[in-house]
């Protein structure tokens, strides 16, 4: 089993910054990727960036430039940092980890809400 415990959300200005972690413990030998999802209110769950293990990214659109994902295999732990932030960037925003031959594992959910 992979368990997932998230830090880092609350509530800011727009145009500010937020720094998401992810903490993996467990069977993290069989995770291949990690990422963020957020599903904000009334839509539906999206991926916001992913990590493989090789290092290789992919963000949605809608956050490249201002977002920027990273893993620190040493500690089992993967980031977002979130820079610039906009009211359409508010949700709860979910830790996932994909793996090899077994079930994919989720976060719990940390909620991100960017308002004056």
């Amino acid at each position: 089993q992979v368990q997932l415990v998230e830090s880092g959300g609350g509530l800011v200005q727009p145009g500010g910054s937020l720094r998401l972690s992810c903490a993996a413990s467990g069977s993290v030998s069989s995770i291949y990727s990690m990422g963020w999802y957020r599903q904000g209110p009334g839509k539906p769950r999206e991926l916001v960036a992913r990590i493989y293990n090789s290092g290789i990214t992919n963000y949605v659109d809608s956050v490249k430039g201002r977002f920027t994902i990273a893993r620190d295999n040493a500690k089992d732990t993967v980031y977002l940092q979130m820079d610039t932030l906009k009211p359409a960037d508010t949700g709860v925003y979910y830790c996932h980890a994909g793996r090899m031959g077994a079930l994919d594992s989720w976060g719990q959910g940390t909620q991100v809400t960017v308002s004056s």
